[in-house]
Parts: structure tokens; sequence; C-alpha cells
């Protein structure tokens, strides 16, 4: 299935996937794993033995949250964002899908000699482990999402206000990292990284 989309738009009001200043915080507002939870929902179907050391429950719970994720449309992040009469401070986004979250971040690097380091990892409950068992590479954030969440890069004297704006219109949220120098187009996950596992509520 495919489709195209057309419209006019004030090329001043362009959030391109480019454009990224040292300094900047990287913001994602859903968590990664998708790939994994994908793997354990087709699993259960068909070799359900191999998840036998995971609870049922939970499992299914991160199975119904990973649906909801995907079918959870990025539009009130554009709406928050479109909130502000002047979001210059908004200095580049893009969506996480097949690339994982690395390989998007890696695209919004281009042409600006910055890197970007991931100091954080938001994930579904059971992901990290799954994707260790299925041989999908979490821990370096290339395993592919579906709909993923917007990755946005902001002034960091912006950040504060920007994710109370994000929560107050129901849109998690974190911040998972940090534009700098290190290495042209070079992103790189700390030695120092959090991983957060994150459940529907």
């Amino acid at each position: 299935m495919g489709g195209a989309a057309s419209g006019f738009l004030n090329k001043n009001e362009l959030i391109r996937k480019a454009g990224v200043k040292q300094g900047d915080k990287l913001i994602l507002t859903k968590p990664i794993g998708l790939q994994a939870i994908s793997a354990a929902y087709r699993l259960l179907k068909d070799m359900p033995e191999m998840l036998e050391n995971y609870s049922l429950h939970e499992l299914k719970h991160s199975i119904d949250y990973a649906i909801e994720l995907m079918t959870t449309s990025n539009q009130p992040v554009v709406k928050a964002i479109h909130s502000y009469k002047d979001f210059s401070f908004i200095h580049a986004m893009t969506d996480v899908t097949g690339f994982g979250l690395a390989g998007h971040l890696y695209e919004m690097l281009q042409n600006s000699a910055l890197s970007a380091i991931i100091e954080m990892i938001p994930s579904i409950k059971f992901s990290h482990e799954l994707s260790n068992e299925l041989g999908y590479a979490f821990e370096n954030c290339q395993c592919a999402e579906t709909a993923g969440g917007m990755l946005i890069a902001i002034d960091p004297n912006n950040v504060q206000d920007f994710t109370s704006t994000l929560e107050s219109n129901g849109i998690t949220n974190w911040i998972i990292g940090t534009i700098d120098k290190a290495k042209p187009n070079f992103v790189r996950v700390s030695k120092e990284i959090e991983y957060l596992e994150v459940s529907k509520s």
C-alpha cells in the first residue's frame, strides 16, 4: 500500500531533518523496541515455548502497548509545536522508523560536521531482553522501528518549557541525548547509558 500527499506551506515555518546545532538536546516522543515486541507477538502464536521465561500477562501487556504506540499519530507533536508563535528553537526533527534511532539521528547530522551522543534509551518493557535473545541491534540503537516517535533537536534553553508543553498535551517524551562535536557525522551510545523500561500506564 502506498500513497502521496501534496500541499502548500510557508517555507519559514518548515522544520527540516537537518539543522542541528552544537549543544542541542535530543527529545524522543515514543519508546523504542517495537521490532522485538512485534517478534514476540509472532512467537506467541507460532513458537510460544521460546517465551516461557517471560510472564505471559506482562508480555501481552507490552504487545498491547506496542500496538497502541504504532497506531498513535505523531500529529499531536506537530500541534504542540505550532502552539508557539515562534518555534525557531526547534532546529531539526524527524520520525524514527526503519533505520532505527541511531540511523535517523545520523541523518539529522549530515552536512553539519557535528556528532551526537545517546545518553538514555527509553524502551518498551521486555524489548531489551528480547532483542538480545533474538539478535536485534538494541544496544547500539539500530533496531528498526515501525511508526516510531518524533526525534527533535532543540535549543537547551527551551527544553524545560517545551517538554512541559508536550506533557500537557498528553505526549510522552524523554531527553535522550546531546548534539556535540566529538567527530563529524558520528552517532555514539554513552558508556554510562541509562536504560529506562517503559510500560503502559
